[in-house]
């Protein structure tokens, strides 16, 4: 049996941990089914990785990219399911659906867009601009939290085990870019470990002085991919 090559391994492996980060939901939505309730958390996040996973669905559904087609579809489908358990045990209904009726007019009005486009070429690079902007905005969103670890000194707020995924992922797609020659793959991920290593830096300039279990807050991380 041959052994698979360098690329086809890093593909493989690329697409198994980021389904691993995205699965990280299950476990915020096992405590909503719990509670019979979503507290005072935020679903936007469920619905911001709903919106991103499908535009690079349709990204590497253009680029005939299989690895980001498999990934995107599952990551779609879990952050579809994600947003309606959130739903269910949300106290404010109309304000979520408001939101989620918000991020599928962008998604459709992208998707219209783009089939307007007569070249494959400029249909590959308007969506290609569009996903590294969305990613690149999600992966900027816990800036407003390395403010705050910053201004008290201790880095237990952030969620250790979360941050070193997202760099152990983001660091695959930038390599698995590159041997593909796939900026628009490359750029978004580039800057996703630049920020995890960022974070990653403040455990050891303020270690987290006490922990309480506090710091695991998935929900309100952005997605990868």
């Amino acid at each position: 049996m041959p052994l698979p090559t360098y690329d086809v391994l890093l593909e493989s492996t690329a697409v198994v941990s980021t389904v691993l980060q995205f699965l990280s939901g299950v476990i915020i939505c096992r405590k909503y089914i719990q509670k019979k309730s979503t507290g005072e958390s935020s679903g936007l996040p469920f619905i911001c990785g709903f919106l991103s996973t499908s535009f690079w669905l349709r990204y590497g559904m253009l680029t005939d990219e299989r690895s980001v087609i498999l990934v995107n579809i599952i990551g779609s489908f879990l952050f579809l399911c994600y947003t309606m358990i959130y739903y269910i045990f949300s106290v404010n209904k109309k304000s979520y659906m408001r939101q989620f009726g918000i991020v599928l007019c962008i998604l459709f009005s992208v998707w219209y867009y783009t089939n307007l486009v007569e070249t494959e070429a400029e249909k590959i690079r308007i969506m290609g601009l569009v996903c590294s902007i969305v990613t690149v905005c999600f992966f900027a969103a816990p800036l407003t939290m390395l403010i705050h670890v910053i201004r008290v000194q201790n880095s237990e707020s952030l969620p250790f085990a979360l941050i070193v995924m997202t760099f152990l992922v983001s660091i695959q797609w930038v390599i698995y870019g590159v041997v593909i020659s796939d900026t628009f793959i490359q750029i978004p991920n580039f800057f996703g470990c630049l920020l995890s290593m960022l974070q990653l830096c403040l455990f050891v300039v303020y270690p987290p002085k006490t922990y309480s279990g506090q710091g695991y807050r998935l929900v309100d991380q952005a997605p990868i991919f």
